[in-house]
């Protein structure tokens, strides 16, 4: 008699054929022949990683596909774990990262549904819920639909633009035996699309504006999600004297270079400006009032190009407007930098001998010479700025970024998400693309992705840091347990300013443009009495933690400590650094 076979049996070896190494999961009643035929069917693969919270779950894999490029999988019970991991979902299609949501409904069949939950919890298409910001889904009900389905999301998930994708597996089928042996699919023959080739006319006509252009700025957004084109952004920027406005979407150009900034002001010398893998143009170029909001002026003169290289057009949606809003350029090119990068590059390599008088190139070594002077005194001062915010008690957040990146030279270091306002970037090396996968997306975020980041650096032997924002942990302390329970090593230093600090300001200029003083503007907006106890929060989940400290004198000592256990022990290690607003 041949061994019995189930539908959640087909299921894992489809997560296994595909080498998923991960599931992200909350268990739940629905997806128990899924965790039944990990746990004993495959010998535990791929590895669960237990999470306490949907968000959590879906945060991880989004942090892990930041790093590696590949789909990671959270599971999410039914609907109610759907909606609970909605946000996350969102997140993961606006950052562009391939993730494969695997859920479950039913039984569809009305006679083998139990009852009230079963009826409570199933609907119809349950893929609705998040069917807006997902590339496909999908809620196949046979084992020829699953093998169709699983095989088209993971090839739609990593194809540019990558985006997370949703699978529903009904109860029944899961729990069902098979009615016959099906073969699996190869990924080596369904897997992942080759990139998207770039209209070669469209890429000789970049390289002509960019060869005719005298003040060229080129800024990029997403291109180091291929870490390979990092190098290639600096070959191409060095090459025409470029300065890069680096948008952290990804980590995109070394903070070091004599070409990187972070100062939107750039654009206003420019003749000429290559959006690479940038999503919102407009904002990058509109100025703003004291509130962020467009004053109607541009950044850039009248006259100045506008070229963009991208695949935006391909990732629309029409209930998002995460798209951002439409703005004219000069030349519109649809391509994948991937591909678009080294061929214009090659390009400009093989006409800069007959570049004219005046241009970027024929002028370069002059132009290199007058940015790389800006950019050491730009660096200079950042440095004696946060120097100076260690003479307060508590300490400033530049300062507070100053002493983590003290603590961490010498170590090959990973910065997982937040920057603390672009200070990390200004105060230290980000000179690799593994050092940084892209600038943080908000609160209620940063904890789960930065789970996701330290995965998948696990026994690397890299030191993993979090600067962590307070209010956004209070959103799933309980990720805490993860990265303690499954010995994920990392450091977490507390960006602590004891308040939702953004709301706080929006408060405040409120206040002040209606003219009502401002009083109370602490009330909805501080963390404070009583003030949270991270460190002893992180103690509670089994991590060696420190704090809170407020003096920038006594925070050195205390990075020493947790990065020893880090590195020494393998455990997760929280730093509570007290600072001041800004």
């Amino acid at each position: 008699m041949g061994v019995v076979r189930y539908g959640s049996d087909l299921i894992v070896d489809l997560l296994n054929r595909y080498e998923v190494p991960y599931v992200a999961m909350n268990p739940g009643a629905t997806v128990r022949g899924i965790h039944d035929s990990i746990l004993h069917y495959a010998d535990h693969r791929p590895e669960i990683i237990q999470c306490p919270h949907e968000e959590v779950s879906i945060g991880i894999a989004h942090g892990y596909a930041k790093v590696t490029g590949r789909p990671m999988v959270a599971m999410v019970h039914n609907l109610v774990g759907l909606l609970h991991g909605a946000m996350a979902v969102y997140m993961a299609y606006t950052d562009r990262v391939p993730l494969l949501l695997l859920g479950a409904s039913g039984p569809m069949a009305v006679g083998r549904r139990r009852p009230r939950v079963d009826w409570d919890h199933t609907a119809l298409v349950q893929g609705n819920a998040v069917r807006d910001y997902v590339k496909w889904d999908d809620q196949p009900f046979d084992a020829d639909g699953v093998l169709h389905s699983f095989s088209r999301a993971y090839r739609i998930a990593s194809t540019e633009p990558k985006g997370p994708v949703y699978l529903c597996f009904d109860v029944a089928f899961q729990e069902d035996e098979l009615e016959t042996e099906v073969a699996l699919p190869d990924p080596a023959r369904g897997g992942v699309l080759t990139p998207l080739g770039t209209d070669a006319a469209a890429l000789s006509a970049v390289a002509d504006y960019l060869l005719a252009a005298a003040r060229p700025v080129i800024v990029a957004d997403h291109v180091g999600r291929n870490p390979e084109r990092v190098e290639t952004l600096v070959e191409l920027a060095e090459l025409t004297a470029a300065p890069v406005l680096d948008l952290n979407g990804r980590m995109n150009f070394p903070s070091s270079h004599p070409l990187f900034r972070l100062d939107r002001d750039v654009l206003r010398d420019a003749d000429l400006v290559l959006f690479l893998d940038v999503r919102d143009q407009h904002g990058t170029l509109c100025e703003t009032d004291h509130d962020a909001r467009p004053t109607g002026r541009s950044r850039v003169e009248p006259g100045c190009r506008l070229v963009s290289i991208d695949l935006g057009e391909l990732e629309m949606s029409s209930w998002t407007n995460s798209t951002q809003r439409f703005m004219e350029v000069d030349l519109a090119v649809l391509g994948d930098t991937r591909d678009a990068l080294p061929r214009l590059v090659d390009l400009l390599r093989s006409r800069a001998p007959d570049a004219l008088p005046g241009s970027s190139v024929a002028g370069r070594d002059s132009r290199m010479a007058t940015l790389g002077v800006e950019h050491a005194e730009r660096r200079t001062a950042w440095l004696k700025k946060a120097e100076a915010g260690g003479e307060t008690v508590p300490m400033s957040p530049a300062r507070m970024v100053l002493e983590v990146g003290k603590a961490i030279e010498g170590y090959d270091w990973v910065l997982t998400a937040n920057t603390v306002k672009d200070w990390a970037r200004r105060l230290w090396n980000v000179d690799e693309p593994h050092r940084h996968p892209g600038k943080h997306l908000g609160t209620a975020t940063q904890i789960g992705i930065s789970l996701g980041v330290a995965l998948a650096h696990k026994g690397s032997g890299r030191l993993v840091v979090d600067l962590q924002p307070d209010g956004d942990l209070l959103y799933d302390a309980s990720a805490l347990w993860v990265a303690a329970h499954h010995q994920i090593p990392m450091l977490v230093v507390m960006y602590n300013n004891r308040a939702y600090h953004n709301s706080w300001d929006h408060q405040t200029r409120m206040a002040a443009y209606r003219g009502r003083g401002g009083d109370g503007i602490e009330i909805g907006t501080a963390l404070d009495d009583p003030a949270p106890d991270f460190a002893g929060l992180a103690r509670s989940f089994g991590w060696y933690a420190e704090g809170p400290i407020s003096d920038a004198e006594a925070l050195g000592g205390a990075l020493e400590r947790a990065i020893a256990v880090v590195q020494g022990e393998g455990r997760p290690a929280l730093v509570d650094a007290v600072t001041l607003p800004r």
